[in-house]
């Protein structure tokens, strides 16, 4: 079944589907999801999700391959039903309705649109993979992430990148890092680069705030992981010197762009996304007590017509040359739906704070006096971004430091640099924590990259960002 006729008619149909209900306002007897009456026992589904997503794709790799799907609908309606059947069909429609259209939907589609626009730029020629242009390529990757957004910035520079390693015994390191960094850490300086950042923007939080505060811990951490990347790519490298040169699958040719009006066409996405963030009419289409606003339906349908401008102008050999595929953004649709849904009632147990079943958690944030605490304030939101959506996470850890953004920008500045560095940083620890982790995953198993599994995707991360993440501690939230 081709893209056109799985996703994309869903997609639109979704996002055009709510425009014609009749609006009215949000709070209007909508029904309220209290996070103190949930049980633990209420993440079990989110836990389960998890760990099909480590576990099956190593014992039953046949099965999940063609059935990915399918498990992550299961895993959906085991809490989705007896949700419903508990508290009743009325909350647990606006529930599903709410993640759906104000979370999982905007959430795909800007997705689509980035995986869209940069599969149809081509990146021609044949870069040789050097430790000292791997280097470069993923410090290039790590500067424009925050202005293309991580999606972007992956899906334009992850495939050129295998192609100039493709020749090469051991690459699945350099994919690890490209995660760390372009997919990550890079995307900390403005609302574009990552989605909790442009809920910060959304919430008050100055535009630039990002580039002023985060610019350090982000230049800390880039380096430094930059570095160890030199040193073991150099370490790799040096150890194939002195075997039999592999054949090189991608030919010599002059290095140049194909595609190019795709580079307009990402421009294209950041202006519509901009758009949605300063352009505020106080208009609203209601479903069943979610309000969806004008200005964000707006920029979902212009996103869903970039792409749809993107398959029209680009030429197929160019898609083809590339490699491009529409699997990657599939897998992660079908997966997300899952992690969205079951995710709903770890975000209600954390919003209920200290009078939730994870109060003893929350309640580290703050010291005895009241005062935050930063330290723990970086590292609860980075760790539980690691593996819950870094968006509401972030949203989360925002609301419990006041949520104030003229305070968040002032005297509590060092504050929401510990909750914005957690969230856009630890994204990196696990293959879920991003959206784009997961998309570059699958693009270079598709293309013949043996990616570590979960687990061992977590041990590099491990290795390799914990003690950088200490340090960034150390310096700047002591």
């Amino acid at each position: 079944m081709s893209i056109k006729q799985h996703l994309i008619p869903t997609i639109l149909g979704l996002a055009l589907g709510f425009a014609a209900v009749p609006a009215f306002a949000a709070a209007e007897g909508a029904p309220h999801l209290d996070g103190a009456t949930l049980g633990i026992v209420w993440t079990l589904p989110f836990v389960g999700i998890l760990l099909s997503i480590a576990v099956m794709p190593l014992a039953a790799a046949h099965f999940w391959h063609h059935h990915y799907g399918k498990a992550a609908a299961a895993w959906a309606l085991a809490f989705v039903l007896p949700f419903a059947l508990i508290y009743g069909f009325d909350l647990a429609l606006y529930e599903v309705l709410h993640t759906l259209l104000l979370e999982y939907i905007p959430f795909i589609i800007l997705l689509f649109a980035l995986f869209t626009v940069a599969g149809g730029i081509y990146v021609r020629g044949n870069l040789h993979g050097s430790p000292g242009l791997n280097t470069g390529f993923l410090a290039v990757g790590t500067v424009i992430a925050s202005w293309t957004g991580t999606t972007g910035a992956a899906m334009l520079l992850i495939r050129p990148l295998m192609r100039a390693n493709d020749a090469r015994r051991h690459n699945a390191h350099v994919v690890i890092f490209f995660i760390f960094l372009v997919a990550n850490i890079g995307g900390s300086l403005t609302p574009l680069g990552d989605p909790p950042l442009f809920l910060g923007f959304l919430k008050g939080v100055d535009f630039f705030w990002p580039t002023v505060h985060l610019f350090l811990p982000m230049l800390v951490a880039g380096s430094i992981v930059l570095a160890i990347f030199y040193l073991l790519d150099r370490w790799y490298y040096a150890r194939e010197e002195n075997l039999p040169p592999r054949p090189d699958p991608t030919p010599d040719n002059r290095v140049g762009i194909e595609g190019g009006i795709n580079i307009l066409l990402l421009g294209g996405i950041v202006g519509a996304v901009l758009l949605s963030g300063a352009w505020k009419p106080g208009i609203g289409f209601a479903v069943y007590h979610v309000t969806v606003e004008l200005q964000n339906l707006v920029r979902d349908l212009l996103l869903l017509g970039i792409a749809g401008a993107s398959m029209v102008l680009t030429r197929r050999d160019i898609r083809a040359a590339n490699g491009f595929t529409w699997g990657p953004i599939l897998e992660v649709a079908k997966l997300f739906a899952g992690i969205f849904l079951t995710i709903i009632p770890a975000i209600a147990i954390l919003k209920a704070g200290t009078g939730g079943a994870l109060g003893p958690l929350v309640s580290l944030v703050s010291g005895p006096g009241g005062e935050p605490n930063n330290i723990w304030y970086f590292w609860l939101t980075g760790t539980l971004s690691s593996f819950l959506d870094n968006a509401p996470t972030y949203l989360v850890f925002f609301n419990m430091a006041g949520g104030d953004p003229q305070a968040l920008m002032g005297p509590l500045a060092a504050t929401l640099t510990a909750i914005s560095a957690g969230a856009v940083f630890m994204g990196a620890n696990t293959y879920i924590g991003n959206a784009p982790n997961f998309m570059v995953k699958a693009i270079a198993e598709e293309n013949g990259v043996k990616m570590p599994s979960f687990f061992g995707y977590m041990a590099w991360s491990s290795v390799v960002l914990i003690p950088v993440f200490v340090l960034v501690t150390l310096i700047f939230f002591v």
